[in-house]
């Protein structure tokens, strides 16, 4: 028995037992890495496909091939934009890349203007705003928090062929 448990004890001591199982733990912590990959892909590819599958519904229009950004993708979880139509519950926001997405406003959703706490009656169009959210099977985006800022000075400024940095 003593000599068994000798062989046992020497196997965990030795350096390719233990070899092997950094190897498999890094195997396992790859692998979480990679779900957590595809996790995150199949959502973003699931509402840029929910979004442009109810484009017609969302703004009453044939859907123009639009520019989506560096990956083709809408930021799913969000907007920075001006308001261009109040339609409660939803809002239309002309996104920094020139997109536009519809805001849900819910009965839970957080609004600020500033620091200060508002109403969903003080929105107006033009109002530029950030909206932290998550997006829905419809292409929307269920706002949970809605804060108005002032504009950024190079969404006022007029564009000419002259490099603004």
């Amino acid at each position: 028995m003593k000599d068994i448990n000798q062989k046992i004890k020497k196997i965990f001591e030795s350096k390719i037992f233990v070899g092997i199982l950094y190897g498999i733990g890094i195997v396992i912590i790859l692998g979480f890495v990679f779900s957590a990959g595809i996790s995150v892909g199949f959502r973003k590819a699931s509402f840029g496909h929910a979004w442009g599958d109810n484009y017609e519904r969302n703004f009453g229009m044939m859907p123009k091939p639009p520019f989506l950004g560096k990956d083709n993708f809408p930021n799913a979880h969000g907007s920075i934009g001006k308001i261009i139509k109040i339609e409660l519950p939803t809002l239309i926001v002309e996104d920094k890349d020139k997109t536009e997405k519809v805001i849900l406003i819910k009965e839970d959703t957080k609004i600020q203007k500033m620091k200060d706490n508002i109403t969903i009656d003080d929105l107006k169009i033009d109002d530029f705003i950030i909206v932290i959210g998550s997006p829905n099977s419809n292409g929307q985006i269920e706002s949970k928090f809605i804060r108005i800022m002032p504009a950024p000075d190079f969404l006022n400024q007029t564009q000419t062929n002259e490099k603004l940095f």
